[in-house]
């Protein structure tokens, strides 16, 4: 065992705002890698860190970690810090004795690229702060995606910190080889030693979970209770019990895409607008939990009640951490905790490979799991797991000697996270006659054939895809990025929606109005609103000729309709769908036509387009 030198003066607060949980994921890592150089370490949502002066400057060194949402925004557990920073009353030495550094997630496919962390950084600093270490911004539309940042910013500021806070001779780093005890592990209920933390490790402080009830037989049919599974990274949500009532293909059965056009209804009350999403939560398939039950000889403790229970307290014993999932009841079992709340199918991370290296006794097995983790295979991790989006199962089931404890399940599996689906119901689509709320949803079904001719499958759309008219599930119901207000609701508005992403453009064109091919989605509906509207429709099929059309392609057709919307009439842009060379596409070509019918040069225009977005009249929502 390899004690850690922690003096009080040696601690580290690592802070993040997430929305789908990269930011909390790389949090995590960055926890970790300061245990291994004797900081007392403390990962935290920024909405739970108190903002008082006294409470951070109580770190040696605070590192912030957030991603972009919306139209430049912080995720929505991360905006009452946020809203706290921004004080009339702090003074300008409000935080000038804490050192911090940041490191931001973002799209660069989004034309507020890092807005997040770029505007946290500038708060922090107009407050005092100290930058400690230069800002990192990583970039999801890399070729290596988001590690290619991350992994030397890291590396970089774990050897300056060492440089700044030196260990005094005789203390080392701890090795990688040396494995890190989690804060929480699991345990069958008849071991649980009793401890004052019981009620948070089993939950009891979390609202009554939903339940999911699912009679396709490829799934678990008996009730389960959930909980919202990480609440440190969800953002603030509103359980919503729905019915499943249709749940149709709108595509053709030739069509290369399974498109599905779905409404639940509920009983509960429910408000919102266009650009909203539901989060839905999936299962794991029964055949794969047994694969990985088999996998790692779980099989004898698989149906037995278990719990978390704490290793350790931090910080002196003063300061009690989260169990990384929040279980309910008194009968969770490990294969409930697989099928509910642990991503099998996930791609997996560098830290994955670092810590189940930790679970062989084959040398071979470990010298390649070690080698995926080191900077200088980056390259060939991207390789391995991105590319083929292989699995973590596929990678336990590759690496069949490793053989995981069951007690460390959730500290190496990954959360299973719910998915988010813009709602493409608005005004008199979002009320039964009944008056009940409805909810339509436009999901295409994921499942291709990766460049290792593998049928891969999206964990939540395949079980969208199973699910049967009539079924029970919980929904939660969330703000999406375009954020139209009512005043935007009634100005001229130039929506751009290839694919799928006319989900959110339907739901503002219903709310609008209240207030030819196989992806002609809702094409009868169109058609009606424009005899009951001012609407026009210009749809573009790139696979309907020879010679392709792209939305960008309409958008320069019709360009002096679209600078009349824009520059006359004061209107507004909205892009939906696919994130990476559709936006920025679609930007280009408004700028053209800002350029062409505006009679001035490349330069004026991508101010002009500059203006919109400053203004708030360029809204992007993509995926």
């Amino acid at each position: 065992m390899v004690m850690k030198y922690q003096p009080r003066d040696r601690s580290a607060l690592v802070a993040y705002g997430s929305e789908t949980g990269n930011a909390y994921d790389y949090a995590e890592e960055l926890g970790r890698f300061l245990e291994r150089i004797h900081f007392s370490t403390h990962v935290s949502k920024l909405d739970a860190i108190e903002t008082a002066r006294p409470s951070l400057r109580h770190y040696s060194i605070l590192i912030f970690v957030t991603s972009t949402t919306g139209q430049g925004d912080l995720p929505a557990n991360a905006r009452l810090f946020w809203k706290s920073l921004l004080r009339k009353k702090l003074p300008p030495t409000y935080l000038q004795d804490v050192q911090f550094s940041t490191f931001g997630l973002g799209d660069s496919s989004y034309p507020k690229f890092n807005w997040a962390a770029r505007k946290l950084h500038k708060r922090l600093v107009q407050l005092g702060a100290n930058e400690i270490y230069p800002r990192g911004e990583a970039d999801q539309q890399h070729d290596e995606g988001l590690d290619a940042t991350f992994v030397p910013w890291s590396t970089d500021l774990r050897q300056h910190l060492l440089t700044k806070f030196p260990l005094p001779d005789g203390i080392s780093p701890i090795p990688e080889e040396v494995l890190l005890e989690p804060k929480w592990k699991l345990a069958l209920r008849s071991s649980v030693v009793s401890h004052p933390a019981d009620a948070l490790a089993n939950g009891d402080h979390e609202a009554p979970p939903p339940a999911f009830e699912d009679t396709e037989p490829r799934y678990e049919t008996e009730p389960a209770q959930r909980v919202n599974p990480n609440a440190s990274i969800e953002s603030a949500t509103q359980g919503i019990p729905v019915k499943l009532d249709e749940n149709r293909r709108i595509t053709s059965d030739n069509h290369w895409q399974d498109v599905r056009h779905l409404v639940f209804t509920s009983h509960a009350p429910a408000e919102y607008g266009p650009g909203d999403v539901l989060a839905i939560y999936p299962k794991n398939l029964p055949e794969e939990v047994d694969q990985l039950l088999k996998q790692m000889d779980w099989t004898d403790v698989a149906d037995r009640p278990i719990s978390f229970t704490p290793t350790r307290l931090t910080d002196g014993g003063n300061l009690y951490p989260s169990p990384p999932i929040s279980l309910s009841g008194t009968s969770t079992t490990l294969r409930t905790l697989l099928t509910e709340h642990l991503d099998l199918t996930a791609i997996p991370r560098r830290s994955f490979f670092s810590l189940v290296a930790h679970f062989t006794d084959d040398q071979f097995h470990k010298d390649r799991l070690l080698e995926f983790t080191k900077p200088e295979y980056i390259d060939e991790l991207y390789d391995y797991t991105t590319r083929p989006r292989r699995s973590i199962l596929e990678v336990l089931q590759e690496f069949e000697s490793v053989k995981i404890p069951w007690q460390w399940a959730a500290s190496v599996l990954p959360e299973l996270r719910g998915r988010q689906f813009s709602i493409a119901s608005g005004g008199q689509l979002k009320k039964t006659r009944e008056g009940n709320a409805r909810f339509e949803l436009l999901v295409a079904i994921v499942k291709y054939k990766t460049v290792i001719k593998k049928i891969r499958e999206g964990v939540c759309t395949r079980y969208l895809a199973a699910l049967l008219v009539g079924t029970r599930i919980n929904v939660c119901l969330q703000k999406g990025g375009l954020a139209i207000t009512k005043a935007e609701a009634k100005r001229p508005v130039v929506m751009i929606g290839p694919g799928t992403g006319v989900a959110p453009i339907r739901a503002l064109a219903w709310e609008r109005l209240q207030n030819e091919s196989a992806d002609y989605f809702y094409r009868d509906e169109w058609q009606s609103l424009r005899a009951q509207a001012p609407f026009e429709i210009f749809p573009a099929f790139s696979r309907d000729q020879h010679q392709k059309i792209y939305v960008q392609d309409a958008i320069r057709q019709q360009g002096p309709t679209v600078y009349r919307l824009l520059s006359v009439l004061n209107g507004t842009v909205c892009v939906c769908g696919s994130s990476g060379k559709m936006p920025q596409a679609v930007r280009a070509a408004l700028i053209d036509v800002l350029e062409k019918c505006g009679h001035t040069d490349r330069e004026a225009a991508e101010w002009s387009l500059e203006r919109l977005e400053k203004e708030g009249r360029y809204k992007q929502e993509t995926w």
